[in-house]
Formats: C-alpha cells, structure tokens, sequence
C-alpha cells in the first residue's frame, strides 16, 4: 500500500554577490528545483549585519526578480526569506534553498522517526511601537504553532529548529511610532537585540520552554534566564513582521533527509554539535572526512559575545570594540570552531543570540542525508 507524503528537499548553493542568483536559476533551468515547490531561501551574505546591512535587503530584491518569472506575487510573498548579513572570518556566502515537494512512497517504514518536515508562517506586519515587545512574541508564538500545523508536526518535541526573520527600529519608524515614548528603544543597533529577543521568547513560549506567567516587555532582553534552545532569530530592516520557518521531522514526510539539534554552552563547546553528527553515524573525533562532510546538507547555529566578558575563565574584548559590533567578532569566532569541526565554511552562523540558548552559547541545527 503506498502512502502519500511530502518530501524535503535542501540545497546548498554558493552566492558571489548578494544578486548572485545563478546558482538557483541553474537548477531551475534544469529541472533540480522546482519554483513552485520553494518554501523558503536563506542567505549569509556579506555586509555587516547591522541597521544599515542593505545587502540583505539587495539580496531578497535579487531573489523575487528571479522568482517573478514563474510565480505570482503572492506566492513568492510566502516564500520565507531570511537573510543573514555578515560573513566574518572565512564564512562563505551562500544560499539554502528549501523545498517541499509531494512524494509517494511505498515503503514508509524504512525511516521509522519519520524524515525532515517544514512549515512556514509569515506574520502581518508590526507597528513600531509593538517591535521587542509582548505583542511580537504572542504573534510569533502563534506563528510556530501555525507553521506546526502546516508541517503535520503535532509535538513540540519534534520541532528540531525555528529560523525566523524579524524587523528592527530605524529613526523613520521611530518618528512615524510618535517618538521615544513609545517605542521599546531609541537604539537603533539595540531594536535588533530586543526584536530578535521578543522572537525567541515566542518561540519558546509556542513549544512550551517558558510560561505566558514569566514575560513580560521589561523581561525581553533583561531575562536572559528565560530562553528558547531551538530559536534562531536574525533582524533586519527589509521587512515589518517576521517570516518563520519551521525545521522537524514527522512521520507525515519522506525522504532521507533528517534534523538533529544541540545547545552549544559557550562559543567553544563543539562537543553537543559532534553529539548530533553521531547520532547520524558521523562519529570521526576529528573532522569530518570528504564523504561525512558531504552528507551534510546544512549547520545552523546561533553566536553571540558571552555578557561576562569571559570565555572559560580568560577574558574577551568582543564587547569593548568600539569599530565593530561583537555580532561580528561573535559570527566569525564560532564559524572557525565549528569549521574546523565540519570541514567546510558554508555555515548559516546568525550573530545575537537574545533569549536563544544560555549566554555566549546557542542552538545548532544540522540537516543530514541519511543515504
């Protein structure tokens, strides 16, 4: 008896330039992606990740005027697009193109857990005033619960990772809000710590690792006790709501791709990421030999300067630079360490991890093909 599910498909593509959408159109033109399938596209690309990163605004612009010539506005406005400015180090800009396709399969057994699932959701656009606050993480948190369902994902346990993309404050919006008196921040650079907070927070809230009894808008960006361990939250000032983008496996999907996650304690703490590549049959203590190396499909992990100014004990200066933003110093810290874990640096490394895994540390997600 065959059994009708979907099946994810991922694809990890090089980017020269922020409009550098070839290697997507190639696969287009040749029959390996299917336009009408794309849910959602990340991109590292290479500005510096701060207020006035355009290049991820340049980058979405690039990637609907290649979109426009198979879909229509609406369906590419539901496509996720979450841009990730900032490639630090040795971090190679690239694309990670999502799928999801109907499959039939006959033998549904073969992956008893189930295979790779995805779900998105696209917020309605936030007013100024609501950025970093309570009403962005109750609409986020209803967000993931709506992505959920669209994945065929019934327990929250199975969720393995949330990209989400969220908004920031710029002076215009401040202005167009009424002013400092009712915004979260005046702080432009701050608005994207706090938004990037309120969106973990409502994840967290959604797979149930907090309570609605512990927020509060004075919690977001002070608590950071309070934290999701699956959450990866990158603001930017190309859009106003949050596009969310749901990562965990599910019987309902087939295929041989699957998610493992891990918390990484510290910026140095590669060993819960090594965890998940065992659990995939990678056990090298080393790098990951060309063959390993290539079963994986995607590694996406939060990084974030640690607030005590400390890495095990020997201080840090990523959060006295006054040239540039520790989300930077952060970004191309952990992408070294898990590079040379991994053997590659086609890394989504997202800096500022608010509310997402404890302080310094955060989520890693890894796709793996299971062939």
């Amino acid at each position: 008896m065959t059994v009708q599910m979907r099946e994810a498909r991922v694809h990890r593509l090089p980017m020269s330039a922020p409009n550098d959408t070839s290697a997507i159109a190639n696969l287009i033109a040749s029959g390996e992606i299917d336009p009408g399938s794309i849910v959602a596209i990340l991109g590292k690309s290479e500005g510096n990740g701060c207020v006035n990163d355009f290049t991820r605004g340049y980058a979405v612009q690039s990637l609907e005027l290649l979109l426009s010539s198979y879909l229509d506005t609406a369906r590419i406005h539901n496509i996720c697009m979450v841009m990730s400015g900032g490639t630090e180090g040795a971090l190679s800009p690239h694309w990670i193109l999502f799928e999801a396709m109907s499959a039939m399969k006959a033998n549904p057994a073969r992956f008893p857990e189930g295979a790779l699932a995805l779900g998105t959701h696209v917020t309605d656009d936030f007013a100024p005033e609501e950025i970093g606050r309570l009403a962005q993480v109750e609409a986020v948190a209803a967000g993931v619960h709506a992505a959920m369902a669209q994945a065929g994902i019934a327990r929250v346990e199975d969720v393995h990772f949330v990209q989400i993309k969220c908004p920031l404050l710029t002076a215009e919006r401040i202005r167009a809000a009424g002013g400092a008196s009712q915004v979260a921040t005046t702080d432009t650079l701050r608005s994207m710590g706090l938004s990037r907070g309120a969106s973990a927070l409502g994840v967290a809230l959604a797979l149930g690792e907090i309570s609605k009894a512990e927020l509060s808008n004075a919690a977001i960006g002070a608590d950071l006790s309070l934290f999701s361990t699956r959450a990866s939250c990158s603001a930017g000032v190309e859009l106003m709501g949050c596009e969310i983008l749901i990562m965990g496996m599910s019987s309902q999907w087939s295929g041989p791709l699957a998610i493992g996650h891990a918390v990484m304690g510290d910026a140095l703490d590669v060993d819960p990421v090594r965890g998940v590549l065992r659990s995939f049959g990678l056990g090298e203590n080393g790098q990951l030999d060309p063959a390993g190396r290539a079963r994986i499909t995607a590694l996406l992990v939060k990084a974030e300067a640690s607030k005590s100014g400390h890495v095990r004990g020997a201080r840090h200066t990523m959060l006295d630079d006054s040239d540039i933003s520790s989300t930077r110093h952060a970004r191309g810290f952990v992408a070294g360490a898990l590079g040379g874990l991994i053997g590659h640096s086609e890394l989504f490394v997202s800096g500022g991890a608010e509310h997402q895994g404890p302080d310094g540390g955060g989520p890693c997600a890894i796709i793996c093909d299971r062939t």
